[in-house]
């Protein structure tokens, strides 16, 4: 998923939670919401380049990865009980 399909999800999610609020606690938000943009800086050109992809590699481990499936798959626990009708 493309870092602008997961800012508008996000930004979808937060509206859904919002829609149900008051008109008062909505303002309420909208200002704090402004004022938080005039005292926060404004991002660097090399922070706003940033997405998820940056992170690859960053999960360092001394096993490979066959070793950590398999050991993965072992440790898998199945407790699903079916009742019959």
């Amino acid at each position: 998923m493309k870092a602008e399909n997961l800012k508008f999800n996000l930004i979808d999610s937060y509206l859904g939670l919002l829609e149900n609020l008051s008109p008062d606690n909505k303002l309420e938000l909208i200002s704090k919401l402004s004022d938080s943009l005039k005292s926060s800086k404004k991002p660097t050109e090399k922070n706003s380049d940033k997405s998820l992809d940056d992170l690859s590699g960053a999960f360092i481990f001394d096993k490979s990865s066959d070793e950590l499936i398999r050991e993965l798959k072992e440790n898998r626990n199945f407790n699903r009980k079916i009742k019959e009708f």
